[in-house]
């Protein structure tokens, strides 16, 4: 049996409830409990925190680069570990590394990456998210339309044959080009189905998400919006419970005063919770990069197109909370909330990550005092970062 860690001198938020004058105690990669502080066996590794404040690490459903590398362009192992070190150090400890639209080779050499990451125990590695190529062309962003296009049978097949090989696998689909019948297919096959990057009407949204669907991609961006008598996607998205919605808190791709009506609004069971839709830009200088072969831009915090198109985002998971404390007006607990406890319950691992709790996987983050500055990442009961 490993030895017991025991950080003490923090205080402590689980997710759900604060723990003060407590020792955090860790074994074997999970968390083992509580104690008062001072108050750990004799056996057990004591760490101060020097008074900071312990969260559950970070979840991020979306995350397509990092450190200078692009899912995209390495669908490999090393990749997707080079990802996974570059956004642990914004307090991510576990996520889902996105495939932007592209040919279906590249699909297939992104899903055996992702295995073999699995295989490997990659820091971080939740799973993946595949974010197209079955969109709509009228939203399409920033993705390729040359490479958007219908779901075939074939494409289907190979699909259900890998989805409950991973712990966690999403992919983003548009009405468009998936049928509902496809969708049930692929719930069935353990995907987090969600909408996104279409012009899908309130009611086409509702039959999806009695199909199965559970989500909408990047809430506000490539969608249809709510008008008055035309609800479309981001109306879906706020009045039916049985969707969640994930949401870029980076103050460009959606309004400080949108993103505070739509948490307001938002009906349950379903929640906003946030996501970076990060680039290979995030832990870097880099001024730029290619994406399908065209040129994407970094100025002002904002990644573009020459046409001025947003292209990913440019933020990390701890600057998101913290926009969602400073500029949204959020408690820290609920916008860490937002980046732990819902994304974990939208994949379904919750019993093992998104919050601090006896048995769950001791993923974790230290921050300063003021919550104003992350001082650590752990993952699985490990420093895999110190400020």
């Amino acid at each position: 049996m490993m030895a017991l860690t025991a950080i003490e001198n923090a205080r402590i938020f689980d997710g759900e409830t604060w723990h003060e004058g407590e020792t955090l105690l860790i074994r074997d990669g999970r968390f083992a409990g509580f104690c008062g502080d001072g108050q750990a066996t004799s056996d057990a590794e004591r760490m101060d925190a020097a008074g900071g404040v312990i969260v559950p690490g970070f979840i991020d459903l979306q995350v397509n680069g990092g450190g200078g590398a692009m899912f995209n362009d390495d669908q490999s192992v090393e990749g997707i570990r080079r990802i996974c070190a570059a956004h642990a150090r914004f307090g991510a400890t576990s996520l889902l590394p996105t495939l932007i639209t592209d040919t279906p080779d590249i699909t297939a050499a992104a899903i055996e990456a992702g295995l073999q990451a699995k295989a490997e125990h990659v820091p971080g590695f939740l799973g993946l998210h595949l974010e197209g190529p079955h969109l709509s062309v009228a939203r399409k962003g920033a993705h390729d339309p040359n490479l958007i296009r219908l779901m075939t049978e074939e494409d289907l097949t190979r699909l259900e044959a890998v989805g409950r090989r991973f712990d966690a696998i999403m992919i983003t689909i548009a009405p468009e080009n998936v049928t509902e019948d496809q969708v049930t297919r692929l719930t069935a096959a353990g995907y987090a189905v969600s909408l996104g990057h279409t012009n899908a009407s309130y009611e086409t949204a509702e039959r999806y998400a009695r199909a199965g669907a559970r989500c909408a991609t990047h809430l506000f961006n490539a969608m249809s919006q709510m008008e008055n008598r035309s609800p479309g996607l981001v109306g879906a998205a706020l009045d039916l419970g049985a969707l969640n919605a994930g949401i870029i808190a980076d103050g460009h791709h959606v309004h400080k005063g949108a993103m505070s009506a739509a948490l307001r609004a938002k009906r349950g069971p379903g929640r906003i919770f946030v996501v970076t839709d990060a680039m290979s830009t995030i832990g870097t200088d880099l001024t730029g990069f290619t994406l399908n072969g065209r040129q994407i831009y970094r100025t002002d915090g904002k990644l573009t197109l020459a046409d001025g198109t947003l292209a990913g985002a440019d933020i990390d998971m701890f600057s998101s909370v913290r926009f969602l404390i400073d500029s949204v007006g959020l408690s820290l607990e609920e916008a860490v909330r937002m980046a732990s406890v819902y994304p974990a319950e939208v994949m379904g691992v919750r019993e093992n990550k998104g919050r601090i709790a006896v048995g769950c996987d001791a993923d974790f983050v230290i921050l300063n005092a003021a919550a104003t500055q992350l001082s650590s990442t752990w993952i699985a009961g490990t420093c895999v970062h110190v400020t």
